[in-house]
Order: C-alpha cells, then sequence, then structure tokens
C-alpha cells in the first residue's frame, strides 16, 4: 500500500481540522463508487482494472508484439490524457533517455500530436529519415486539431514510403467505439482499431489501450500494471477510514486549500518522474480549476528545481504546499569514490552510495521547507515495478475524483478549454466558427 505522511503539516492543521472533514471525504468517495456525482457518466475507469487478462489486452499484447518485431520507431499520436500518460509511465520505468540505442526488437517510441511547432515537427521527420515506424493515432473524436494535422502528416509520410495498402498495417487506431470521424476512417482504411470506452475521459485513460498500447511496445507488462491497479481498486475502495491514503491526501491538500494554500508543488527526486508530474498536474488542474476554484498543480523535479524554484519556496509567498513522491532505492548501487588530492571536499561522502546521499537530500529539504512555513505531504511509493506503477495511476486518479468533490465541482468535465479553441477557429477561418 502506498503510504501518505501528514505528519509536516501539523502547525498548518490540527488534527481536529482534520478529523472534521471526514464525513465529506466518505460522502465524496462514496459518490464515486455509487455513481451519484456529477459527471458520473465518466466514471467507468472506477471499476476498470481486473485481475485476469482480457480479450482486449491479448490484442494489444499481440499488436505491440508485430510492432516491435516491424518497426524502428513507433510514434504515438495524441494530446492531453492522450499521451502523458503513456509517456508518463514508459519514462517512469524506464528512464528519460529511454530511446538511445534502440529499434527494432526494443523500437524507439516518440510523441507527435501535442504541439502546433513546426521546428518539433521537423525534428520528428530528421528522427523517422531511414527508419521503419509504424503510428497509433488516439483521439475519441479524431478531430482534435494538433494530432489530426500531425495524423494526417504521417499517415501521408507512411503511405509516401510503403504504398497506400501496406501503410495501413502500421496504423493503430485507438477512439471511440461507435461513432466519430477517427472511427469512420479507421472503418473505411481497415486500421486495426482498440476502444477508449466512452466513461472514461481522456485524463482518466491511462489504464484503457490509450496507455497499454504504448506502454506494451516499450516492453512493460501490462499484465502486472493491470494486476496492480486491480489491487488498488480493491483496497483503496474498500477501506473507508483515514487509514485509507487516499482518504488522508485528499482530506489533507482539502483543509490547506482552505487555509490558504492554494497551489501544491508535486515533488520526485527523479528525473523519471517528470513527465508522471505532468500527468498528475493535467489530471488535477483539469479536473479541479473551474468555477473560481482549484488548487494549481505545479510539478517539480528535485534536487535540479532546488536550484531554481528552491529560493521561491523557501521565502516566497506562503500560499503553497508540497507533496513529495519517494520510492525504495534502486538495487543496484552507486557509491561514491574518493580522491586523494581531495580538492572538490567530497572525500566525507567516499563509500556512501548515491542514494544514501539523496535520502539525505530530501530529509535535510523537508526540514527546511517546513521550517520556512511549507507544509510538506509525503508520498512512500515502495519498490517502483510494473506492479506499482498500476496501483500509482489509479490511486491517484481515486484521490483526484475524492478532491475534487470535496471542492464541489465536476472532476469530468472541462468546458474552460474550449475558449480559447474558439478564437483560433475562428482567427483560422474554420467553418462555422466566422462569427
Amino acid at each position: 500500500m502506498i503510504k501518505v505522511d501528514i505528519s509536516n503539516v501539523w502547525g498548518r492543521l490540527s488534527l481536529p481540522d482534520l478529523l472534521a472533514v471526514e464525513s465529506e471525504v466518505a460522502a465524496a468517495h462514496k459518490s464515486l463508487t455509487d455513481g451519484t456525482g456529477e459527471g458520473n457518466d465518466f466514471l467507468g475507469w472506477v471499476n476498470l482494472p481486473t485481475a485476469e487478462e482480457t480479450a482486449e489486452m491479448r490484442r494489444i499484447r499481440a499488436a505491440a508484439q508485430r510492432i516491435r518485431e516491424d518497426s524502428d520507431v513507433f510514434v504515438v499520436i495524441g494530446i492531453g490524457g492522450s499521451y502523458l500518460g503513456p509517456r508518463a509511465a514508459i519514462e517512469l520505468m524506464q528512464g528519460c533517455n529511454h530511446n538511445i540505442g534502440k529499434g527494432k526488437g526494443d523500437p524507439q517510441i516518440y510523441f507527435a500530436g501535442n504541439t502546433l511547432s513546426t521546428r518539433a515537427f521537423n525534428e520528428l521527420q530528421r528522427l523517422l529519415e531511414g527508419k521503419d515506424f509504424s503510428v497509433a493515432v488516439i483521439s475519441k473524436s479524431g478531430t482534435t486539431t494538433e494530432p489530426a494535422i500531425a495524423f494526417r502528416s504521417l499517415r501521408w509520410m507512411l503511405e509516401r514510403k510503403y504504398g497506400t495498402d501496406a501503410a495501413r498495417k502500421r496504423i493503430y487506431a485507438i477512439t471511440d467505439p461507435c461513432k466519430g470521424a477517427l472511427r469512420q476512417m479507421a472503418t473505411e482504411e481497415g486500421w486495426e482499431t482498440f476502444v477508449i470506452p466512452p466513461a472514461a475521459g481522456g485524463r482518466y485513460s491511462v489504464l484503457t489501450p490509450v496507455g497499454l498500447l504504448p506502454m506494451a511496445v516499450a516492453g512493460i507488462d501490462i499484465c502486472k500494471v493491470m494486476s496492480g491497479a486491480n489491487q488498488a481498486k480493491e483496497t483503496y475502495n474498500s477501506l473507508r477510514s483515514f487509514e485509507n491514503p487516499a482518504w488522508l491526501y485528499a482530506g489533507a491538500r482539502n483543509m490547506l486549500y482552505r487555509n490558504g494554500k492554494a497551489m501544491e508543488i508535486f515533488v520526485s527526486f527523479e528525473p523519471g518522474f517528470r513527465m508522471f508530474g505532468g500527468w498528475w498536474q493535467q489530471l488535477f488542474g483539469e479536473s479541479e480549476g473551474k468555477d473560481g476554484k482549484g488548487i494549481f498543480p505545479v510539478a517539480a523535479e528535485f534536487t535540479a528545481d532546488l536550484h531554481s524554484l528552491g529560493q521561491m519556496i523557501q521565502q516566497g509567498e506562503r500560499n503553497i504546499f508540497e507533496t513529495m513522491v519517494r520510492f525504495d532505492a534502486p538495487e543496484q548501487k552507486v557509491t561514491v569514490g574518493s580522491d586523494y588530492k581531495n580538492l572538490d571536499g567530497l572525500n566525507y561522502l567516499a563509500g556512501k552510495t548515491l542514494d544514501y546521499v539523496d535520502e539525505q537530500a530530501f530529509q535535510g529539504t523537508v526540514a527546511a521547507h517546513v521550517e520556512g512555513g511549507v507544509p510538506v505531504i509525503t508520498m512512500d511509493m515502495g519498490a517502483l515495478n510494473d506492479e506499482k506503477l498500476g496501483e500509482m495511476f489509479y490511486f491517484l486518479e481515486l484521490c483526484c475524483g475524492i478532491s475534487a468533490y470535496m471542492l464541489g465541482v465536476n472532476p469530468f468535465n472541462q468546458p474552460g478549454v474550449e475558449f480559447y479553441k474558439r478564437n483560433m477557429f475562428k482567427l483560422l477561418g474554420k467553418p462555422g466558427y466566422e462569427d
């Protein structure tokens, strides 16, 4: 079980403060599991994980094996949850530099359709030169601007390289089961398709084919991922008290918000966690930020960002709190060596392991920030493996749903994101947006 430690929020909160919201947390959790809250037509993710491999998962693993065998590069086209989830999983498990040295049998994985940058697309084209590649396009509608533009271009590249018929075998569509432009295109062209459950919104879709196909192509065991998520579903939905870490996290962050802490910094000391922080940032930001409410989510990487954000966190405006994510140290150790000249003054660390140094940096940072007036919540994830990955995704989705209901907002809509699109479509001259 994930361990949530709130001992470093006391002083900003009291135990009576927390106990006073226990009934709110219970009601919010019940709304999720009973399907009685706002947005209840988007609760498909709640009971999604299963202990047994499904027919859809077998098809995903078979498709992933074909991609691994026939492609040097696999391009995942999507935006928002359609790319943040799978990219977060792959970089957390395999590191930021996971693509170096890969090819057929273990393809490189790149993400497209999440930007309108010409430079980024030109770079992707250069990366694909002389390479065999396949693409997955992820969209419920098929008309979202950024991924639709990228897919047009990459589909054309595939058809020019392989011919129309052969290109069809290298396109995988992850979309709505029945409707939408992408579903129509996939049916007409004969692409292999996987279903995004209609009741699972984009930012809650990482444990569907949206995340599972890219994970499987990367070599992550998706059966273990789903097993971990299923165990999380059983554990965190059956425990209805503050012994449940999901209750503890949701309750503490809401109480901190009510006490003026309007910004949460979500931190890990692992560089490979940066994209996971981005996934968390979208999950909570898009779920909670509405009706003039919401905790502003910021993802950071320590110790790197201690050298950029550290001063602000330590002595800036006191409207922030931190959630620090920790993992067990890896089995392969790195030991600090000695140097007879000792010009860098590091011989006092000689013989100590790097994870020991990291742990002291963590402890020192927590102490400094708490002393500086920043409440710190700690999440101890334990050992990092495929099962833990699934548990983490489900746990944070559950925490988000509970927290948003406590805040009094619908966790599953995002009306605000349409405003910039309307302005953009009008400026682009899209039919129907002239006025």
